[in-house]
């Protein structure tokens, strides 16, 4: 039997008289439920959907994961059955995980149920982990495909009436770290932040690496009436000028050598919604062009085409850069400023937030010794002198990952000062007595930050490496 007969005598095997179906079974013919599912075997896809579509309202399917954004932002499904593997191909280039995060980042409440192979299981675990709600072993089990769909159906109903609820638990989820400031000047930002949330004002975010951002701007539109719509993230800095286009504002099959299918941009993806534009300070002027094109329009144009899209987005933008100077030196247009800025939010870093310093820890603390079930009480009072003490250049990121370092580490039940590395020689400008590259290295690394304020961009140019190396090494070394 070939794997296509194997795949659809699965499908018809439903069909044949049983006393043994459940209950449970026959509750899966919900008329109202919507099914995608997307997979790059069609043979997977045919015997689904003639499996599935006699007891759903529903089903799609879906070979392409290109098409993944359209059809999330404009198909309402109630369920996601997601491939873990794609053909590595010019037309796809991504991977289950990552289809998985662009799916939760259009619809935060999207039940996604993961198609796997025996030998990926430890992989759709560590997914779940990440967002997914289950997973089902190819070649499938006809009832325990459909229980899990049931399951998913389900809660997807109570995730859809629950989703006031929801969303004030996911604010103090990814605010708490912002939210609980006892510093003056960060909170007067929150309940900026807050209050100017309710509009459609554009915001731009300033601070240096580490700060909170990403954070701040997730509260904004969680904070706003768009709210259940999508938050669509784009990291300008990662994105390569010949690309830029394509990636924002998408393209039309053909209209590059590997253009195979038609694909939404980023600024579609968004539409109804919000878009944030991090590290817009290191766009070239040819592409600030582009963009202010776009603010301005309200529309985009695929690349490829020659007709307009029209969008609605609420438009957020983050740079730890100083732009009123790029401004200045015509590194940056003074008209895109303009536009970008309605308000302007600017995040003050940890060394400024001293009052802060030791809840935050705490809240790690917390977090990690429950991640990683370690019987920690605590902060010595030693420990939290020192905390208070220390610099942090890399800001609340460097104490997040100094805290869950320490958590892992540590012998004690009560985190000690020798469970941190505190880099003196950052805060000295001098260099330890020791040969050893990595303490080097490292060193260099927090004093460059430390000379450009964060600006990962200048930092590396200094250190002689790429964007990239200097990432690597902030996470190498915890920072």
């Amino acid at each position: 039997m070939t794997l296509s007969e194997r795949y659809l005598s699965l499908a018809l095997q439903i069909d044949r008289p049983t006393t043994n179906m459940t209950q449970d079974e026959r509750l899966l013919a919900l008329n109202t439920t919507k099914l995608l599912i997307i997979d790059d075997d069609v043979d997977v896809l045919s015997a689904a959907k003639l499996l599935l579509k006699r007891h759903l309202g529903q089903v799609d399917i879906e070979k392409n994961p290109e098409r993944i954004p359209f059809l999330i932002t404009n198909g309402q499904y109630d369920v996601v059955l997601l491939d873990m593997n794609f053909t590595r191909d010019v037309s796809s280039g991504r991977e289950g995980f990552q289809w998985l995060d662009r799916i939760l980042d259009i619809d935060p409440l999207a039940v996604v149920i993961l198609f796997t192979a025996y030998g990926d299981v430890e992989m759709a675990v560590r997914a779940i982990k990440v967002g997914a709600v289950d997973f089902v072993l190819k070649p499938w089990e006809n009832q325990k495909l459909l229980q899990t769909i049931q399951a998913a159906a389900e809660m997807r109903i109570g995730r859809k009436d629950g989703k006031k609820d929801k969303r004030e638990k996911d604010k103090t989820a990814k605010g708490n770290l912002l939210v609980e400031s006892l510093n003056a000047n960060a909170q007067h930002v929150l309940d900026t932040a807050v209050r100017v949330a309710e509009t459609d004002a554009n915001i731009l975010i300033l601070g240096e690496n580490g700060t909170g951002k990403t954070q701040l701007a997730h509260l904004i539109h969680q904070n706003s009436p768009r709210a259940a719509k999508s938050f669509v993230t784009v990291d300008l800095g990662s994105i390569s000028e010949s690309l830029f286009e394509s990636e924002l504002f998408g393209h039309t099959k053909g209209a590059f050598t590997d253009a195979k299918e038609d694909r939404a941009g980023r600024f579609e993806e968004a539409d109804g919604g919000t878009i944030f534009l991090d590290e817009i300070g290191n766009l070239s002027v040819s592409m600030q062009a582009k963009l202010l094109t776009v603010l301005q329009n309200r529309t985009v144009t695929r690349v490829g085409s020659s007709k307009p899209r029209s969008v609605d987005v609420r438009l957020l933008c983050a740079t730890n850069q100083p732009l009123l100077e790029m401004v200045a030196n015509r590194t940056f247009r003074q008209d895109l400023m303009y536009r970008i800025n309605t308000i302007e939010l600017r995040l003050p870093p940890l060394r400024e937030r001293i009052e802060d310093i030791v809840p935050l820890a705490e809240h790690f603390l917390k977090q990690y010794r429950q991640q990683y079930k370690r019987p920690i009480t605590g902060l010595s009072t030693a420990l939290a002198k020192q905390l208070q003490r220390y610099g942090w250049p890399g800001n609340v990121r460097e104490l997040q990952h100094a805290v869950e370092r320490a958590v892992i580490l540590t012998r004690s039940t009560v985190l000690q000062p020798e469970d941190f590395f505190f880099d003196t020689q950052a805060e000295t400008g001098s260099f330890a007595d020791t040969f050893q590259i990595e303490e080097m290295e490292k060193t260099m690394v927090v004093k460059s930050l430390k000379k450009f304020n964060g600006n990962i961009t200048e930092a590396a140019r200094e250190l002689g490496l790429s964007r990239a190396a200097l990432y690597r090494r902030l996470e190498k070394y915890g920072l």
